[in-house]
């Protein structure tokens, strides 16, 4: 098992980040009325004031983390991540980066339209960081990771849209960064090359990559990230599990709607127009997780020879290896395993009471369940394997515990669907017609 990181990866201490606006008179003037009411000294001034985004932020993102910043419009998501990266600086507070960063906040933000597709590469590698050495012996796989043949040498104002997403997605990815900074765009162009980023930021992943991800897709929050803090009101609401995180803000969100609320912009709203709080019984911010009875403490994908796998082969042995930890004697135990798409919906899910597997009673205080595949079968993409662990019904908090992992399927074929069953194709010659017999009737053949 990985040790766990020593260091944050990234420490936001009250940061704060105001944004000046002149408020304009509200009514129609001329030149001679301003110039009467400035001669007479009562000239109104003009006003300033701020809006404030970000009204004292404190997070620590651990590293190799993949942390779901939450939220609602306006509510400064983009604004923390322009800060994380340089773009923006801080009105007060501070920010510590340890390690390269890299952003996909807007993709082609820089880009030159006159310049062709590989001088854009250039370009682009040395403002994220990279030395134009270091940038030249990338250029081929950025190439060809972005699929775009001769048009590299086009200016890049001739691409489609698609064609410059994925020129975009290509330079942000390889520029080999410790931390990846995402805003919406997790995924881009079409199917084909949709997977196929898929795969690459679940490559980052295993990797032990930190990743910071603003998005409003709470499927993918919880089924791809390690933690999730919500940002409502100009503050840190609260940091956990993506499923606690994602399961409050929903329900912040439809008690404000029942109250009628008014959503008007969080940063013109005086207090930072806050989601109402939960009623009492909800979690409490500070209030520590409950310590399970047992738990799911790794999920890994191992190959033929037992070796962990990030990438596997449709026709490739496997195993599915799920460690657990019973720190008291618990009957009634379930494992449930769930297969799904790394962005779409769970393809397979079965547990252990639906397979009948006999498990020890009372379960032993360490042990290891084995899924053996004789074939994965899973066409080209990114995929997330689940496992979360029932105890009697389920009623209780400490019940259900889940861990997952990620892997992708790399294949040659040009399949469709999601599984490639195993088949065969046999091609034979058409048989000759078979010749009809004729029955002659009785009294013919005795004339």
């Amino acid at each position: 098992m990985a040790n766990p990181p020593t260091e944050d990866a990234i420490v936001i201490q009250d940061v704060v980040k105001n944004f000046r606006k002149r408020t304009i008179r509200g009514e129609y003037t001329t030149f001679k009325s301003e110039l009467v009411r400035w001669l007479r000294g009562n000239r109104a001034p003009k006003q300033n004031r701020f809006i404030e985004s970000l009204r004292g932020v404190n997070l620590r993102i651990p590293k190799g983390q993949t942390v779901a910043i939450l939220g609602r419009n306006g509510s400064g998501k983009s604004t923390l991540l322009k800060l994380i990266t340089g773009i923006y600086a801080p009105t007060s507070g501070s920010i510590t980066v340890n390690g390269r960063i890299s952003a996909l906040l807007d993709l082609g933000a820089g880009f030159h339209p006159d310049f062709s597709g590989r001088e854009n590469i250039l370009i682009n590698g040395i403002i994220l960081g990279m030395s134009r050495a270091e940038v030249r012996a990338k250029m081929d796989d950025i190439i060809a990771f972005s699929e775009l043949g001769e048009f590299i040498d086009e200016p890049v104002r001739t691409y489609s849209s698609g064609m410059y997403m994925r020129l975009a997605f290509s330079v942000a990815t390889h520029v080999d960064p410790d931390i990846l900074i995402i805003d919406e765009i997790l995924a881009v162009g079409d199917e084909h090359f949709s997977k196929k980023s898929m795969a690459k930021m679940t490559e980052f992943k295993r990797l032990g990559k930190t990743i910071v991800l603003v998005t409003h897709d709470m499927s993918t929050v919880e089924r791809w990230c390690d933690q999730a803090a919500w940002l409502d009101g100009g503050r840190i609401r609260r940091m956990g599990t993506p499923a606690e995180i994602s399961a409050e803000y929903r329900k912040a969100v439809s008690l404000a709607e029942a109250r009628s609320t008014v959503f008007t912009p969080p940063a013109l709203t005086e207090g930072g127009g806050a989601l109402p709080g939960l009623p009492e019984g909800a979690p409490v911010t500070d209030a520590p997780p409950p310590v399970p009875q047992v738990a799911v403490s790794r999920v890994w994908l191992t190959g033929p020879r037992g070796e962990e796998l990030g990438t596997i082969a449709p026709e490739t042995r496997a195993e599915v290896c799920i460690d657990y930890v019973a720190r008291e004697a618990v009957e009634d135990v379930e494992f449930v395993l769930t297969l799904a798409s790394a962005d779409g919906p769970v393809l397979y899910a079965t547990s252990t009471r639906t397979d009948r597997v006999p498990l020890p009673t009372p379960l032993p205080p360490q042990g290891r369940l084995r899924f053996v595949l004789p074939r994965v079968g899973l066409l080209g993409g990114a995929y997330v394997l689940s496992v979360e662990l029932k105890t009697g019904n389920n009623a209780n908090p400490e019940a259900g515990r889940e861990a997952r992992c990620t892997f992708s399927v790399s294949t040659e074929h040009d399949d469709r669907g999601v599984f490639r069953p195993e088949h065969a194709w046999v091609v034979e010659e058409a048989p000759a017609a078979p010749v009809q017999a004729v029955s002659v009737p009785k009294h013919a053949a005795a004339s």
